[in-house]
């Protein structure tokens, strides 16, 4: 019987053919996601600087304690709602965030603490729908299908990255930011649509017998069992050890980049191209990665070279700046860490999660993605801008920056190990 173009497209992608929907699902669950966030982030990028590249820490910390408000909210509703509904009382949420937001740009666009507190903010949102997003991911499919079809779905963020800036270049004369802030708000609740699709599919086709009905069970817990969950597992704690250590190099290359540029492209609009042009071609380069490279490596060389190939290539990355500290220099680093994060580093991590429990998938998963993450942003940021206040040039806080990229390796050989041991082979027959 000769198949349909679809199935040998799906073929092609090793997917099966009863997975090819929930798969399609996933990819434009990320997109929408994706594309809307990405058509507001290189506007928060050129507001970080109009605050002075100078304070940046200050933003940073503001974000980390901004995060930490929005925890115990989002551990309270993690524990009562549905498994399968957190992420839609998530969205729905930062969607009345949106709107809120949308009229007061309208009422007063050149409002400055407007403008700090949407860049707050929107670092908060980015994580945590983000993480949600994953969460929905490594909840539904097993940890052979992860290896699989993570990078695959994942590929939707990297055409949202790209689509998200130039939607944003051609609409922000025409409607505004007040305008792209609203239709960020729509993309966002239709992302929350397509995790509807892909929660039905499973409840269709259960990996156990009982799990339809612990989907709809809530997780139970306190709001603050995520972190309780991590510090009394090793196993989380490595995840958050190397959060950390991805957060820590993030940050010192995103300062880096915020004095290079500021130096070099003294006109606002002329940042908000250089930024826009720096995602395009990382989302670019992601796609491309992701649909071929990404499924292939870790289905035949496991996990364990996507937490480490990236981190190396980071820490030679720290070396060339220390010695050629230049802007062209700084956007080909930044370009291939930010490529091989999306591409080769998120969806080794996310597969890291695929052997916990359902409530470390949610609350654990997202405390180490948000409160962790931005918690080594701000003291990263400090450390960043107290090294250069003390060396006066960036070759010596490109050095330990090296250094924190070599640890973020090891790290990820560690945590890989851990994941193989752990891992059961398909089809489970362990209870979600």
């Amino acid at each position: 019987m000769a198949r349909s173009p679809l199935d040998r497209i799906a073929a092609a992608f090793d997917v099966g053919r009863d997975e090819a929907g929930a798969v399609a699902a996933g990819f434009a669950m990320f997109f929408l996601l994706f594309a809307g966030y990405f058509m507001l982030r290189p506007v928060r990028e050129t507001m970080g600087i109009a605050g002075g590249v100078d304070n940046l820490q200050w933003l940073f910390t503001g974000t980390f304690l901004a995060t930490l408000a929005a925890m115990p909210l989002f551990g309270w509703i993690a524990g009562r709602v549905q498994r399968r509904r957190i992420l839609y009382w998530v969205y729905g949420f930062f969607a009345s965030n949106l709107l809120v937001f949308g009229a007061s740009f309208l009422v007063q666009p050149d409002n400055v603490w407007i403008a700090r507190t949407f860049y707050i903010w929107l670092s908060v949102f980015n994580l945590i729908a983000i993480s949600v997003a994953w969460s929905v991911l490594v909840d539904v499919f097993s940890a052979a299908q992860g290896k699989r079809l993570f990078a695959l779905m994942a590929a939707g963020a990297s055409l949202g990255g790209l689509v998200g800036p130039l939607a944003g270049i051609f609409l922000v004369g025409p409607i505004g930011h007040a305008g792209l802030i609203l239709l960020s708000a729509v993309l966002l609740m239709a992302s929350a649509a397509m995790a509807w699709t892909i929660q039905r599919w499973r409840e269709r086709h259960p990996l156990a017998p009982d799990e339809a009905r612990q989907r709809q069970q809530p997780l139970g817990g306190h709001p603050f069992a995520g972190a309780t969950e991590v510090l009394r597992s090793p196993y989380l704690l490595g995840i958050a050890l190397f959060v950390l250590f991805l957060a820590s190099v993030s940050t010192f290359l995103y300062f880096e980049q915020a004095r290079l540029v500021e130096a070099a492209y003294p006109d606002r609009t002329d940042q908000t191209r250089v930024f826009g042009l720096i995602d395009t071609v990382v989302q670019t380069l992601s796609i491309l990665a992701q649909l071929f490279v990404t499924g292939r490596i870790a289905g035949r060389l496991g996990v364990g070279v996507l937490l480490v190939l990236v981190p190396l290539v980071t820490a030679a990355g720290f070396l060339w700046l220390a010695f050629a500290p230049t802007f062209a220099v700084l956007a080909v680093v930044m370009v291939v860490r930010r490529a091989g994060e999306y591409a080769f580093v998120r969806p080794g991590r996310e597969m890291l999660y695929s052997v916990v429990a359902p409530a470390a998938k949610y609350k654990a998963k997202n405390f180490n993605d948000t409160v962790v993450y931005r918690g080594a942003d701000a003291v990263s940021g400090w450390v960043k801008a107290g090294i250069d206040a003390i060396a006066q040039q960036p070759a010596l806080a490109m050095l330990v920056g090296a250094g924190i990229a070599l640890g973020w390796a090891f790290n990820g050989g560690a945590l890989a190990r851990a994941h193989r041991r752990a891992e059961t082979p398909e089809p489970t027959t362990q209870p979600l």
